[in-house]
């Protein structure tokens, strides 16, 4: 059973049962109105019988008969009866017994009392008069009632029976619009593809328990993208940067091996192999972090990092190198709140993206002073890493980002392009953004910023 559909049966069931309630009370509560109301009626009626009969001495017990007749409304099914001292009915007319003597005794011993006989209602009261010690008791049919109660169980059940339909069809409308955002959910769910992982379902404006499954599920896509990124990152490019070095490396080992050579010849040969196995194991280093990052990332064990503390780290780090390195660290009106300097992240990586910025910084100034500015502002963190380098052409500025891209054709600003792909990507996973700006043989500017955590 869908869920819609047991929703729907949960809300009428629950809600039958409470209407089901309250047409319970409401009709037994009826019921015991009337039967009080009527129990109050032959009470008067037995009230009436004793002034009658029992005070009005001078007149006969005929004439009382026909005027308790003739000005009283006679109920239906009605019995009255007066008993004496011995339990004889007497002055009404009709001497039937009717009533035992234990009910008789009983009014004695009670003075008063009300009671249901089949249909029947019955109230007998005890008269003590100048003539003597009386019981009075009367009996009658409220037929009334019992035909109101009829019309009113007919009235309840149809009222009960479209209530009840009412609900059921409510129901499946309420519950239908409330999981719409989950079918809607469902129905996007069903157009990812392998090759559309950039896909995110729609999460909604209602912070509801929805709207946190489409967030996680969105999460969830994010981690599977990056993972296929990374896939394709190996199939499409890393295979060619692999296959060019090792082509050279065979390559010049088949041609030293194809004849005699000198001795500096074999180590001009050895020379290049050597430096393009050296690359080799660079390229496949950078892929193997690669790797290592989406894997580290995929954890949950992300922890509170400091920013300031980790770029004074990283600038002791820097100048304790070589004396050819100068990181300059400059930190700008820093808040009174440690949560302002904050980032959840994972340290590892995130002292990776830095590291590999400041590594690109000081490559293409030539080992020049780079500096690095932290700025903690309203709408989150900024870090500005600056050289006075070469600089990069408006052309390429788009293209650093991706794998196994080299801005230089200078031998010493080579690399193996994935520096900057590897800080794009770590910074993007927390929720940071990079952008560069860059002028022609004046320098460049890596502008981060982390919003506030």
């Amino acid at each position: 059973m869908k869920i819609k559909d047991r929703l729907a049966l949960y809300f009428t069931l629950i809600s039958t049962l409470v209407l089901l309630c309250v047409l319970s009370a409401v009709y037994f509560t009826f019921i015991k109105f009337m039967q009080a109301e009527f129990f109050a009626r032959l009470t008067d009626r037995t009230m009436v019988t004793a002034k009658l009969y029992l005070e009005a001495d001078e007149i006969s017990t005929d004439s009382l008969t026909r005027v308790r007749e003739q000005y009283l409304e006679k109920l239906n099914g009605e019995v009255i009866r007066i008993y004496n001292s011995k339990n004889d009915a007497t002055f009404i007319g009709d001497d039937q017994q009717y009533w035992n003597h234990e009910t008789i005794e009983k009014v004695r011993r009670y003075k008063k009392i009300r009671f249901k006989d089949g249909n029947r209602q019955v109230v007998g009261i005890y008269y003590k008069d100048n003539q003597g010690d009386f019981v009075i008791l009367a009996s009658a049919i409220d037929q009334s009632t019992i035909s109101r109660v009829d019309k009113l169980l007919k009235i309840m059940g149809a009222i009960f029976l479209v209530i009840f339909v009412g609900l059921l069809l409510s129901a499946r409308w309420i519950a239908k619009k409330i999981l719409l955002p989950l079918n809607l959910f469902i129905d996007q769910v069903k157009l990812i593809k392998s090759n559309n992982l950039h896909f995110r379902v729609q999460e909604g404006a209602n912070k509801d328990e929805i709207y946190l499954l489409a967030q996680n599920f969105n999460n969830l896509m994010e981690h599977l993208e990056q993972s296929f990124i990374l896939q394709k990152t190996f199939v499409a490019n890393a295979s060619h940067e692999l296959r060019t070095p090792i082509t050279r490396m065979i390559i010049g080992t088949e041609i030293a091996l194809s004849q005699d050579r000198s001795k500096e010849e074999y180590q001009k040969a050895l020379t290049s192999v050597l430096e393009d196995a050296e690359k080799l194991e660079d390229i496949i280093s950078s892929l193997l972090k690669l790797a290592q990052a989406d894997l580290e990332y995929g954890s949950t064990h992300l922890e509170k990092v400091r920013i300031d503390e980790m770029l004074w780290r990283l600038q002791q780090e820097w100048n304790q190198k070589s004396d050819a390195y100068k990181l300059v660290v400059e930190m700008k009106d820093l808040p009174m709140d440690e949560d302002q300097l904050t980032i959840s992240c994972n340290p590892t990586l995130l002292q990776i993206a830095i590291d590999n910025l400041i590594s690109n910084a000081f490559k293409f100034s030539d080992s020049q002073p780079v500096k690095c500015t932290l700025d903690v502002k309203e709408d989150g963190i900024h870090i500005f890493i600056a050289d006075t380098g070469v600089g990069i052409d408006a052309a390429e500025l788009n293209n650093i980002f991706n794998p196994f891209y080299s801005s230089s054709t200078k031998p010493e600003h080579t690399g193996n392009g994935m520096g900057l792909y590897m800080a794009h990507k770590i910074i993007t996973l927390y929720r940071g953004t990079i952008t560069v700006s860059s002028q022609k043989d004046e320098g460049t500017t890596f502008h981060v910023v982390f919003p506030p955590f």
